[in-house]
């Protein structure tokens, strides 16, 4: 968020935070949780370099297109697991992951 923008909301009274704030998380929730959508991000980086469709990735899975979206979307119902073997049959190397999960 611009500065500007969150100086303007805070002087109308509004408290600005991130999702941490919003829900309480523990440092740890924290980083599981930012550590799914960064699986999830690069699983949809990869398919999209790959020019795959979502149904096509699904078929690939075999599995749905509205799972394969609500991989991307880093939907708490979809397992790390499955996250990890997607990406893993993207070609995904141990190398690959790791850039993917590494902190930015």
């Amino acid at each position: 968020m611009r500065a500007s923008k969150r100086e303007k909301l805070e002087r109308a009274g509004w408290k600005v935070g991130d999702a941490k704030d919003f829900l309480g998380l523990m440092p740890e929730e924290e980083t599981f949780l930012e550590l799914r959508l960064r699986l999830a991000e690069g699983l949809k980086a990869r398919r999209v370099r790959k020019n795959l469709t979502q149904v096509e990735l699904a078929r690939a899975l075999n599995s749905s297109q509205s799972r394969v979206a609500k991989m991307e979307a880093g939907d708490p119902t979809v397992s790390m697991d499955l996250l990890v073997r997607s990406l893993l049959a993207l070609g995904a190397s141990d190398r690959d992951l790791a850039k993917i999960i590494a902190p930015r």
